[in-house]
């Protein structure tokens, strides 16, 4: 009887201990915050998935919130055509280029590295969905310290109906499958990773300078 008594005051510990333990600590900006960084350079996402288009499709969507956030966005087109003048096509090879001449030729504050991993169409059984995830990077250009690094992802079948039974997911698997085949259904659904990924009111980063939120985060 003893015994139990000791166990079960035993476990009324444990479970006081775990209940008044401290929550697990935010990450630590304060690199980020002494860093201050101005403009960011995007750089063209490295692409781990089979569909082609997932590097150029995410990069087209990085520019809204990072502005929105209050950065200054090197103008992907001018971005991509100084790369190509300075022999880097290849999104591998730019990201292997030493901050040093990253910073020499564009004068930018801080990089931003992206890495898609997931891009396209995935199917279960019956049912199709496309889903974008990636991870993304930022480090300061002129000292090369890591500021700021998260990850996303986002599926358009987050806020699909599929109440109407199984003839609806057919339904639904059909028209998905065909807007797949005419056009890239990963624009939109790669908006919404980019928005997770890198807003500061999703968890992203820090506001900007241009932001009226600046270092109120």
């Amino acid at each position: 009887m003893t015994l139990r008594i000791t166990l079960a005051l035993s476990a009324v510990c444990l479970l006081w201990l775990s209940a008044c333990s401290t929550p697990s600590a935010k990450p630590d900006q304060s690199d980020f915050r002494n860093s201050k960084p101005k403009s960011i350079l995007v750089l063209p996402p490295v692409n781990l998935s089979p569909d082609i288009r997932g590097s150029l499709t995410f990069l087209s969507t990085v520019t809204r919130p990072l502005s929105e956030a209050g950065y200054y966005v090197f103008p992907v087109a001018m971005v991509d055509a100084t790369f190509k003048e300075n022999g880097l096509q290849m999104a591998d090879d730019i990201h292997d280029a030493p901050l040093s001449k990253l910073q020499s030729i564009f004068g930018t504050d801080a990089v931003l590295y992206i890495t898609v991993e997931k891009f396209g169409s995935s199917y279960v059984v019956i049912d199709s969905q496309t889903v974008v995830s990636a991870k993304a990077r930022l480090v300061d250009a002129r000292t090369g310290t890591l500021l700021w690094k998260g990850q996303a992802s986002a599926s358009d079948a987050e806020g699909r109906d599929n109440n109407n039974g199984l003839a609806g997911v057919l339904i639904n698997s059909v028209i998905h499958q065909l807007a797949s085949n005419i056009g890239n259904p990963g624009h939109n659904v790669a908006k919404v990773a980019s928005a997770r990924l890198l807003s500061p009111h999703t968890g992203g980063i820090l506001y900007g300078p241009r932001s009226p939120n600046y270092g109120k985060d």
